[in-house]
């Protein structure tokens, strides 16, 4: 066996040396002797006429080799020319080489009937003899140089193609494309990253934690019968940890890991794919037991003969068939254990999903109030933070934020204090980062004329002031005219965390979004191109409302909403309803703007008293709106989390936890992913450029 595993050190260079070393050779071995150099014509010519030169050859027409009798040796030895003292220097040293000649060289001798007359003029009595030499070097270079050539272009191609790297060659790289690409650790190589630097995901954790567990202690489970799970599929939106999990898992497993990406097994090469599956299950089982992460698994697998007139690709769904033998066909796969990460677990083949493939699909969502306060406290530990500061409030500043959102917020709050030359990270500049988060950078320098600065600050002015005066609608946090990213105006609201949504709250948020066209209306008698990003929401929620959550009474209870994407190119429904459905939405977007304009009718000095605000400090705060038009009736009373300054925001609505909300009995699942998204949406960037 140990000679099994020894490395072969072959290498196809070496081949290539002996080549150029045989041939270095063999042009040596064609040279009779010495040969040195003479620059110019009138050096020959002059040992010529003093006769002081014998076997001369005038070679291919083009040069002359020629050697030096006594008399010439005696001539160059006396004379202090520069070219006779290199050639005195060149006789001295090939002079211990009593079986070589030195043999002089004219490479340059222009026209052959001319240097022939000299010849015969200077003397007429020397003998010369034309001669044939073949450039033996030269012409080998010439025909092996561009088979070279394009066999290291192949070469490079190939490393390029199979991911270059080391051992064995290059050439050896087309003979492991097959191969896994997957980064092992064993033998005490980690990640460095534990169960104790993931926060927030104690649910997802836990059967992770256990998985793990298993390995370590396989009899407290194998005794009472129970077997370890095949596998496990880390299912959630983008950014909420499923990878740090797995690389957690990695950190902690005293087994083999093997960590590769779904995009690793895609190839140009028909069979690759099926090849570096059979290729990773050969060594998991080899190194077993071992746990195998695949990331971004939908890479490889989608659902097969989905619209496979458009997009077919027989090598994914022979990568995808193999994968699926692999992990539990006729074969046993015993002691291997499947980890994997998607966003996209809608268009997974179902084959791959069912029970003794992956037992365990673990939805990795995105933290509520308490998980996001665990992961400030761990993204804040590296950070030199002012005494007294609040995590409380900067997780509830935060609704919607995954845990890359919460790592970037404390990284961009370090970089902005740094920016203002402070010791300390301090709340405002927490608070400066979600700005920048949310809603883009502060554009001061934007040239706005005073008139659409004035249809801005009325714009936002009545989406504040219909998000205060409607029941349901988000709190306000606060409001700006400062252009920032592609918004001229923006205003800020701190939603409830909701599970799920009811059709007066959606109407309320409809009507607040259409508040910055209706004050537009109310006060100019004219609306303008700044209300796109507002249509465009509540055009989304409007068809939501009809098509999918079955909230309207003329469609009925009926839902269109295709989660496994199958109806992409057909409607589930007739012509007839798509009619219904657009004149509904119609009526539904028509009435909450009647309705935002008749609220703004009713509060028009208050609305003009909040613009004017609004145009004179450029940012206004919830204090602002209370001071024009009172404390909001229907507004639960907290307990402020502390005293803060007039220019930061006071007060945020804490959201149930979802225990509360939910019993472990409930037989149904409402499927609230659309109008939770919109729960979640933290910055409403009512104002945009026209856009054309």
């Amino acid at each position: 066996m140990a000679n099994n595993n020894k490395k072969n050190t072959f290498s196809i260079y070496y081949i290539y040396a002996i080549i150029g070393v045989a041939i270095i050779a063999f042009q040596l071995f064609m040279n009779g002797g010495s040969e040195t150099k003479i620059n110019t014509k009138q050096t020959f010519f002059t040992l010529v006429e003093k006769k002081g030169v014998q076997k001369v050859r005038i070679i291919n027409r083009e040069k002359v080799k020629f050697e030096l009798n006594q008399t010439g040796l005696q001539l160059v030895s006396n004379s202090t020319d520069a070219d006779f003292k290199a050639m005195v220097k060149a006789l001295t040293k090939e002079s211990p080489k009593k079986d070589k000649k030195v043999v002089f060289i004219l490479e340059e001798i222009g026209d052959l009937g001319n240097f022939e007359n000299e010849i015969k003029s200077r003397d007429p009595a020397l003998s010369y003899e034309a001669d044939k030499e073949t450039d033996w070097l030269g012409q080998i270079l010439s025909f092996l140089l561009p088979i070279l050539i394009l066999v290291a272009i192949w070469m490079f191609v190939m490393r390029r193609m199979t991911g270059g790297g080391g051992g064995g060659g290059g050439g050896s790289q087309i003979f492991n494309i097959g191969k896994s690409r997957a980064q092992v650790y064993e033998k005490g190589k980690s990640t460095n990253i534990t169960f104790a630097d993931v926060a927030g995901l104690e649910g997802a954790k836990e059967e992770i934690v256990e998985i793990v567990d298993f390995l370590k202690n396989p009899k407290k489970y194998t005794e009472l019968g129970a077997k370890i799970p095949k596998g496990a599929l880390l299912v959630g939106p983008p950014g909420t940890g499923k990878t740090l999990l797995a690389k957690a898992v990695a950190g902690e497993a005293k087994v083999p890991f093997f960590s590769l990406s779904g995009s690793d097994f895609v190839e140009m090469f028909v069979g690759v794919g099926a090849s570096r599956v059979r290729d990773l299950f050969k060594q998991a089982k080899e190194k077993a037991p071992a746990i195998i992460f695949i990331d971004e698994i939908d890479a490889i697998g989608r659902a097969r003969g989905k619209n496979n007139g458009f997009n077919s690709n027989d090598e994914r769904e022979n990568t995808l068939n193999q994968l699926l033998t692999e992990m539990d066909g006729f074969g046993t796969n015993s002691g291997v254990i499947i980890l994997a990460a998607t966003n996209r677990a809608d268009v997974l083949d179902s084959a791959l999903m069912r029970a003794g493939r992956f037992d365990r699909q673990i939805y990795v969502d995105m933290p509520d109030l308490n998980e996001r306060k665990a992961i400030f406290l761990v993204h804040l530990k590296p950070l030199k933070l002012a005494e007294g500061l609040d995590i409380d409030f900067l997780s509830k500043q935060t609704p919607g934020f995954s845990g890359a959102d919460i790592a970037n917020l404390c990284n961009e709050a370090a970089l902005i204090a740094a920016r203002k030359d402070k010791k300390q990270v301090e709340k405002q500049d927490f608070l400066d980062a979600v700005d920048r988060i949310v809603g883009g950078l502060e554009k001061k320098n934007k040239i706005i004329t005073t008139e659409e600065k004035e249809v801005i600050a009325f714009h936002e002015a009545g989406h504040a002031t219909i998000s205060w005066l409607l029941e349901f609608a988000h709190p306000l946090v606060k409001v700006t005219i400062v252009p920032r990213g592609q918004s001229l105006g923006a205003a800020w609201y701190l939603p409830e965390e909701r599970t799920i949504t009811t059709t007066e709250q959606i109407l309320d948020q409809m009507c607040s979004a259409l508040g910055g066209r209706a004050a537009e209306e109310v006060i100019f008698g004219r609306i303008s191109t700044g209300a796109l990003s507002d249509l465009e929401k509540v055009t989304k929620q409007a068809y939501a409302m009809v098509s999918i959550y079955g909230l309207n009474k003329r469609v009925g209870n009926i839902s269109y909403y295709d989660s496994q994407g199958r109806d992409t190119f057909t409607k589930p429904y007739s012509e007839d309803t798509a009619k219904i459905i657009d004149e509904e939405v119609s009526k539904l977007i028509e009435g909450q703007y009647q309705r935002a304009v008749e609220v703004l009718k009713e509060n028009k000095e208050k609305l003009e008293q909040l613009a004017n605000k609004l145009l004179t400090s450029e940012v206004i705060f919830k204090e602002d709106l209370e001071s024009i038009f009172g404390k909001r009736l229907w507004d639960k009373e907290e307990p402020k989390v502390e005293e803060i300054e007039a220019e930061i925001i006071s007060e945020t609505t804490a959201s149930l936890p979802p225990s509360e909300q939910a019993t472990e009995n409930n037989d149904e699942i409402i499927d609230d992913s659309t109008a939770q998204n919109e729960e979640n949406s933290n910055a409403d960037e009512s104002n945009e450029s026209p856009k054309e």
